[in-house]
């Protein structure tokens, strides 16, 4: 059913799907996508979201760290705000739907309220996060993480491929790193967050169920690890003389996999550099990645505890050295039961008498939040759980269902508010 114009019905999971093959042409490389951060198509994809925001009848700033946001107020001015949201960045060669999905359902569910906001006991924003993934700079969740009022100085040395720093790039993008803070939110002004998302995973297709909750958000931590062993001449050193640091590393990295898959935890091994790189050469060293994430910091903990003890005895048996540098960590982001549930409430709507309860193995914006304001997410099935590729896809029955859950869960934190306020006062 399309509008008098031809356009889909304002509000529908068409208009949706519309609206992100529209964000599709703000891309540096086409025909592929890659949106990032304080980019010329950063600006673009802000300056559209704002322009919807508007249509759906919201009051539109852009923060001081780059974030694009709509509010509408509730029954009075000035209430704390539930905000619904996701990222408009994307990584190189990306799909449609990976954050672009849920800022736009967030917009969507706006505009199917309508006028019901006026009777809510909150106000409803919707936000735009300026970069999530990190692609550019290789930090993520910095537009979250200035909302949630964790902005590091640091983080102003980092460097692009092209050497721009952040610095330079926030003020070539018309911002002033001087009031990045400005853009923290205090946590009173807020009720919680909101987010849907595709699930980046197979489970729910599996299951055949179009929408998912989710328990918590994966804690990650991160690693550069070096084994260390000496380059000598590949045809003059005989075996029992060569430590051979990718032998070495190979071994770990097998090792690494056979851990993981028997437990609950998930280790990715996602680059390798051999040094010195001769094919006549026993290489010296290789430094690789390890990534590793579990729906709690104490098993991922444990994991690379046991992990890294592993790597040390394979390296040691080959008289090889082994360095290890943590370059990341993120705790678990637990979502609020009290927020769960209404988000559980949402999907029940939907006809679902049982909604698959699911924890994230990927990072969200949400994990940021989460450190001022509770949080919680619905996920929504993508086919074959592809992401991060241009084969990302989400059918409209899914998107559709997804609006009806989106907007039944605001409804429901509507219902579910005197036992948080009251929750809020015996804290």
């Amino acid at each position: 059913m399309s509008g008098p114009d031809g356009a889909p019905p304002r509000g529908s999971a068409a208009e949706v799907l519309l609206r992100c093959a529209e964000l599709d042409r703000y891309t540096a490389t086409p025909p592929t996508l890659e949106r990032v951060h304080l980019s010329p198509e950063h600006r673009a994809a802000n300056d559209a979201t704002a322009r919807w925001m508007q249509r759906a009848g919201l009051a539109v700033h852009e923060d001081a760290a780059g974030n694009v946001w709509g509010r509408r107020e509730g029954r009075e001015p000035g209430l704390p705000a539930l905000v619904l949201g996701s990222h408009l960045d994307t990584v190189p060669d990306a799909g449609s739907f990976d954050g672009m999905l849920g800022v736009l359902m967030a917009v969507a569910v706006l505009e199917r309220l309508g006028g019901r906001c006026d009777g809510l006991p909150f106000a409803l924003e919707v936000v735009g996060f300026s970069d999530e993934e990190g692609t550019r700079f290789g930090k993520a969740l910095l537009g979250s993480s200035a909302v949630a009022g964790l902005w590091d100085e640091d983080w102003w040395d980092l460097r692009d491929r092209d050497g721009t720093t952040l610095l330079e790039a926030f003020r070539a993008f018309g911002l002033d790193p001087r009031r990045v803070h400005e853009a923290a939110r205090r946590p009173q002004d807020l009720l919680g967050y909101l987010e849907a998302h595709i699930e980046q995973g197979a489970q729910l297709e599996q299951a055949g169920a179009s929408l998912g909750h989710v328990s918590t958000i994966a804690g990650a931590r991160r690693f550069r690890l070096s084994v260390v062993g000496e380059a000598r001449h590949a045809g003059g050193t005989p075996y029992e003389r060569r430590r051979d640091a990718l032998v070495g590393a190979a071994e770990a990295v097998v090792a690494v996999e056979r851990l993981a898959r028997a437990s609950s935890t998930i280790a990715t091994v996602g680059r390798f550099e051999v040094t010195p790189g001769g094919v006549n050469v026993i290489p010296g060293r290789v430094v690789f990645s390890l990534d590793l994430r579990a729906a709690t910091d104490a098993e991922r903990d444990v994991m690379w505890q046991t992990t890294q003890a592993e790597i040390q005895g394979i390296c040691a048996a080959r008289g090889l050295r082994v360095e290890a540098v943590e370059t990341h960590a993120a705790s678990a982001a637990p979502c609020a039961p009290w927020l769960d549930a209404a988000v559980v409430a949402g999907i029940r709507s939907t006809g679902d008498p049982d909604p698959m309860c699911l924890w994230s193995r990927a990072g969200h914006d949400a994990m940021a939040m989460a450190s001022v304001t509770d949080v919680a997410m619905l996920f929504v099935r993508c086919e074959d759980g592809v992401s991060h590729h241009p084969a990302e896809n989400v059918r409209e029955v899914d998107v559709a269902r997804g609006l009806d859950a989106f907007e039944a869960a605001v409804l429901a934190v509507a219902d579910r508010m005197p036992d948080r306020v009251a929750a809020r006062a015996g804290e």
